[in-house]
């Protein structure tokens, strides 16, 4: 499969920084994207995250909300959360017959012990059952500001990995980034990652419009770094913490800075909640560039 698969666009120059977005939701947010849908372009990937405190067939219905109001499910699995093969066999099969999903991301997950039978994303690759339900395109998780448990060296050796085994089984990879704050780590994130011979397309994951303190708490909750300096740079001061600040600065100067030597990219937007202040983000950005 071409990469032209993974998005139409993914072999031309970008008009802009935003093109070619995607977003993502939780299956309680179902209320919101139907808000912000009219904000929200035509065939934009959004996906499903599989958080703790849902159940699968609000995951499932959330897809097919997707789908209906015309845009693109990519469905997560945390592969510590599922419980057997047969609930993976299951969702999978109501994902894909129910919502025509053939994109779906993968990572381990939060539970220091898997609840199942998958330790890692890679025994999901593995298992046949993504092929066997027609998946086509497997996104796997990419730390530019590397990750609390696991060391640089051992992530890149993982996500190659992850990269041979979905090639392995006929389907496409991708890598979706964990949200960070600092442009110059994600610039040299990819740089070494290009180094390693990975040209894999990219979607960078950016935090989208938020409150200060809203986003310090999903940045502490996710192991993102936020050191004064680098949200100074992103343009917030730990010492007020009051109002709301947007990724106008880092994306900005992602776009100064990435070249043709950084390969396929594209963004994908955290909006935390607030997916109608992130597509009124992207398009007067768009407006604007």
């Amino acid at each position: 499969m071409s990469y032209a698969a993974i998005h139409p666009k993914w072999e031309e120059p970008m008009d802009n920084m935003v093109d070619g977005y995607s977003l993502e939701m939780t299956a309680k947010e179902t209320e919101g994207l139907k808000e912000a849908a009219p904000l929200i372009r035509k065939d934009t990937q959004v996906a499903v995250t599989f958080l703790p405190g849902e159940e699968l067939e609000q995951r499932v219905e959330a897809a097919v909300l997707v789908r209906e109001l015309g845009f693109e499910p990519i469905v997560h699995l945390s592969a510590r959360r599922i419980e057997s093969e047969e609930q993976l066999d299951w969702y999978l099969g109501q994902i894909t017959k129910k919502a025509g999903v053939k994109r779906v991301f993968i990572i381990a997950g939060d539970p220091p012990e898997a609840e199942g039978p998958y330790e890692d994303s890679l025994q999901i690759i593995e298992s046949g059952l993504l092929e066997k339900h027609g998946i086509e395109i497997v996104g796997v998780g990419g730390h530019p500001e590397g990750h609390p448990n696991v060391s640089r060296d051992e992530l890149w050796v993982w996500m190659q990995k992850k990269i041979d085994a979905v090639r392995a089984h006929g389907m496409t990879p991708l890598i979706v980034t964990q949200f960070a704050f600092d442009d110059d780590a994600i610039v040299e994130w990819l740089s070494d990652m290009r180094e390693r011979g990975i040209d894999v397309p990219v979607r960078l994951g950016v935090p989208g419009p938020a409150g200060i303190k809203r986003l310090l708490g999903f940045a502490k909750r996710c192991g993102v770094g936020a050191s004064a300096s680098v949200m100074k740079k992103y343009g917030v001061s730990l010492t007020n913490l009051v109002g709301k600040a947007g990724p106008d600065k880092l994306v900005g100067n992602l776009e100064q800075k990435l070249t043709d030597r950084h390969g396929r990219v594209r963004l994908h937007f955290y909006p935390f909640g607030a997916l109608t202040a992130s597509a009124e983000w992207i398009n007067d950005y768009d407006g604007r560039h």
